[in-house]
């Protein structure tokens, strides 16, 4: 009686279960008997779900492009780098960088929790009145969003040095730092989703007049689902750029716009499983791409160099997935486990075998092909009679 009331708690929590354990056997298997490069993919498999995640809990729950969520994980890696820096590489790296950015050193985890704030104060600042959008005009004012952020993250040189490269960061995102940072925010992207707000946010992605005429502020609850996206998105770029040490602005604008995008389309948008999925399939996809793409040219199968055939498939699998599962893998389904109930498994004992089954049965065994013969339910009779 405990273990089934133990079970009926756990139930709607489920998905947490699905998801996060075989992520903690995968991390456990690469780390004990994987050789560094698959270590290295499978870190940084879990850096981008991190991001992913985060462009779902906006993206999924309200139904807009969100092109700007890269951005943000640039402004994160950024802003974690710097404070983590020690003050005589930010000479180095950065010659003109500002006198109180020069002194500032931060250990490594709040340096991380800065980015997510920044990133999030960067939203909250500029994404107001971008939130009264929808539909196209939403899309296109994200995409410009992203145009602006590179542009500024690549001119502002005494901060980013510029569009040259930033280095001298010191790696410290290990393979279980991001495992276990991936399942924190995939449970904080679940408990969004079935909160309240999470709720409202997806009622106006359903239907947008429906949702305002019984009382939602969709613009408030878009924001505030806009600015933890961003929040997320700039604690997973701070993750990204210790374990990257050295990147340009280049590393946040299309191809990482394109990838996330695609591993979050491919799996299923309006899901956090689909998030998870997708960020598996894609990421393996790509690696083994890769692999056949550098095989090609270094056994020179061509006679010419084979280049960009990992980004052509990755183009044709967000296609073909666009076609034929326009919501993604899972089609927007959780991943849950839902034990029968009482009146499952008493209907079970009562009726072994469906009706439907027994009339095909005797259908097989009729010799006129059971088209009258089959015994029919008495609903289904009743029906019958009083057609006219």
């Amino acid at each position: 009686m405990k273990n089934s009331r133990f079970i009926k708690l756990l139930t709607p929590y489920s998905t947490l279960f699905i998801l996060g354990i075989p992520m903690l056997i995968v991390a456990a298997i690469v780390s004990l008997f994987a050789n560094s490069l698959l270590v290295r993919i499978v870190t940084s498999l879990f850096v981008s779900m991190i991001v992913v995640l985060g462009m779902q809990v906006f993206m999924g729950n309200s139904g807009i492009l969100a092109w700007a969520h890269v951005g943000f994980m640039g402004v994160g890696a950024y802003a974690a780098s710097l404070c983590s820096m020690t003050p005589q590489m930010k000479e180095i790296a950065i010659p003109q960088v500002y006198p109180f950015l020069l002194n500032l050193h931060l250990p490594f985890w709040p340096s991380i929790l800065v980015g997510a704030v920044v990133a999030m104060l960067v939203a909250a600042i500029i994404s107001y009145p971008l939130m009264r959008l929808s539909d196209a005009a939403a899309a296109i004012t994200s995409f410009a969003l992203l145009i602006i952020i590179n542009a500024v993250l690549v001119h502002w040189d005494r901060v980013t040095n510029g569009p040259r490269t930033l280095f001298g960061i010191e790696e410290y995102t290990t393979l279980w730092i991001s495992v276990i940072c991936a399942i924190f925010i995939m449970i904080l992207a679940y408990f969004f989703k079935e909160s309240s707000l999470g709720l409202r946010l997806r009622a106006s992605r359903e239907d947008y007049y429906a949702a305002s005429a019984v009382g939602i502020n969709i613009t408030r609850v878009r924001y505030l689902s806009f600015v933890v996206s961003a929040a997320i998105a700039g604690f997973g770029g701070g993750l990204w750029a210790h374990y990257i040490t050295s990147f340009t602005p280049a590393a946040f604008y299309m191809l990482e716009t394109f990838n996330v995008l695609a591993m979050l389309v491919v799996g299923g948008p309006l899901g956090v499983s689909g998030a998870v999925v997708g960020t598996f399939l894609v990421t393996f996809a790509r690696e083994g791409v890769r692999s056949i793409e550098n095989s090609f040219n270094l056994n020179h199968v061509f006679p010419f160099e084979v280049v960009g055939l990992t980004e052509v498939f990755l183009a044709a699998v967000l296609i073909i997935s666009l076609i034929l599962k326009p919501e993604g893998i899972l089609g927007g389904l959780e991943l849950r486990w839902r034990p029968k109930g009482k009146l499952e498994k008493a209907a079970e004992k009562i009726l072994p075998e469906p009706v439907a089954d027994k009339n095909a049965q005797l259908a097989e065994s009729s010799p006129t092909g059971g088209t009258s013969d089959l015994p029919i339910d008495e609903p289904e009779r009743r029906r019958k009679e009083d057609r006219p």
